[in-house]
């Protein structure tokens, strides 16, 4: 139960393969898949007749003035490109990068590397800037046999770097792409190319890589990602403890770059059972966060939660305490800063009360939840949060022997998780299940204490004296 944070949470992505963005662009440029050496003949076809060199040499110098205004476009369009990511707006972003593999195409020919290029960075685009992985995968692909088929003939040392760097970017794509859509096998292997060209790029370059899009960084915590999705454990602490070493030689040990991966190396020694290791990550999380964002702040709140957390699934008993004070102000920042209705606060709320419930503190937990329905209720009846808040404070009814308090909270309960879940989700099968045993017993408790009345007959007699 208490892992559940601790789990990377699945990420809701539109995986609808269509591009319309880019179909509507690209459906003007069709006639660009001639090689750009060849175009210039098309532009000035010959009329059959024998040509001096001078009529020669001037068609050439024309078809190099009709291509200078594609490439004017180009590196307006590239520099456009990077003002709109500065400024966060991703989808105009987005859209110029299709202009630039557009121009490329015109420019360079569809199968010259630098279109390709142009490509990887549209995939790259769709994966980081829109967080689409089924369009980034489909640009990347169409980008990688471009890119290995020119790999093998290049001839200057700007040109492989380029080219590297260009496989760098289509290889991450393709990898947090398979990341995202959970296929770890997939993500593992391209991330590990991705990995091979940085090395083949920094031999290179001997030792030093500038200028790349995708950071070491990046990569190291992609492969960290990988691994853990593929279950192989001492490789992902392998990987976060590299990037954990990386951003402190970079920025320091107090930056905000480091929470998350104190987070996510912590989940990873808490798989391992390695909970005071993981309690440890996240005390340096939680005091960077209260350094950078202050105590009362959602990210504080969130490390908060999280370390409550670190310490129950410890089990050791001298943890309780910190376990309820690191709940409690979790709860209470969330509270002041986001809400007593949003989900986060709502959420922790819930996970306090099981375990108050779980170590004896049930009034405790009673009080909790009764206060979080209010909350619930008074901006949405109907929902997920609601049922759960119910089943809790049924269970809690149940566990005292307060059965006709427990009975309705648990009816209202299953009525809202048939509306959210339909009639055949597992929670209602639960839910069903705990309510049948609930009015078994009043049942019988109800005979019981009629029977118990002097005078009265029982009810099992009841249709046998006619």
């Amino acid at each position: 139960m208490f892992n559940k944070k601790m789990h990377a949470s699945p990420i809701r992505i539109p995986t609808d393969s269509s591009d319309t963005d880019w179909d509507s662009c690209f459906h003007l440029s069709h006639q660009t898949k001639i090689p750009a050496h060849q175009q210039t003949y098309e532009l000035y076809p010959s009329d059959g007749s024998g040509e001096s060199e001078e009529d020669t040499r001037t068609k050439e110098e024309k078809s190099i003035d009709c291509m200078s205004l594609p490439r004017e476009k180009l590196a307006q369009s590239q520099k456009k490109t990077a003002e709109l990511i500065k400024e966060k707006m991703n989808i105009q972003a987005n859209k110029e990068l299709i202009r630039c593999v557009i121009l490329s195409r015109i420019i360079f020919g569809e199968e010259h590397w630098k279109c390709a290029q142009a490509l990887a960075n549209l995939a790259y685009g769709y994966l980081t800037l829109r967080g689409l992985p089924a369009q980034a995968k489909k640009h990347a692909e169409s980008a990688k046999n471009t890119l290995l088929t020119w790999k093998g003939n290049m001839t200057s040392n700007k040109e492989t770097k380029e080219i590297l760097g260009a496989l760098i970017m289509l290889y991450y794509t393709l990898g947090v792409a398979w990341l995202l859509q959970n296929h770890g096998k997939e993500a593992y292997f391209n991330l590990q190319k991705a990995e091979k060209s940085l090395k083949e790029l920094k031999e290179l370059d001997k030792g030093g890589v500038y200028g790349l899009q995708v950071s070491e960084k990046d990569l190291t915590i992609a492969l960290g990602r990988a691994s853990l999705a593929t279950h192989r454990l001492n490789l992902a602490l392998i990987y976060f403890e590299k990037a954990i070493d990386n951003v402190i030689a970079a920025k320091g040990d107090k930056t905000s770059d480091l929470i998350s991966l104190y987070e996510e190396i912590a989940q990873i020694e808490q798989l391992r059972r390695n909970h005071d290791q993981a309690i440890q990550y996240l005390q340096q999380a939680h005091s960077i966060c209260v350094s950078v964002f202050t105590e009362v702040s959602p990210k504080t709140a969130e490390t908060s939660a999280l370390l409550a957390k670190a310490y129950a699934m410890s089990g050791e008993a001298q943890h309780r305490d910190a376990v309820e004070l690191y709940f409690i102000k979790s709860i209470s920042a969330y509270h002041e800063t986001l809400g007593p209705e949003d989900y986060e606060t709502l959420t922790t709320i819930e996970e306090f009360s099981k375990w108050l419930i779980q170590n004896g503190g049930k009034q405790e937990a009673y009080r909790l939840l009764q206060v979080s329905l209010k909350s619930q209720i008074s901006y949405r009846d109907c929902s997920k949060k609601v049922a759960e808040t119910l089943y809790n404070m049924g269970r809690i009814y149940f566990a005292k022997g307060e059965l006709q308090k427990a009975i309705p909270l648990l009816k209202k309960c299953l009525m809202i998780q048939i509306l959210v879940y339909g009639s055949e989700h597992s929670k209602i099968r639960e839910t069903k299940k705990i309510l049948s045993l609930l009015q078994r017993a009043s049942n019988s408790l109800s005979r019981s204490r009629r029977e118990a009345i002097p005078g009265r007959k029982s009810p099992i007699c009841k249709g046998t004296e006619e």
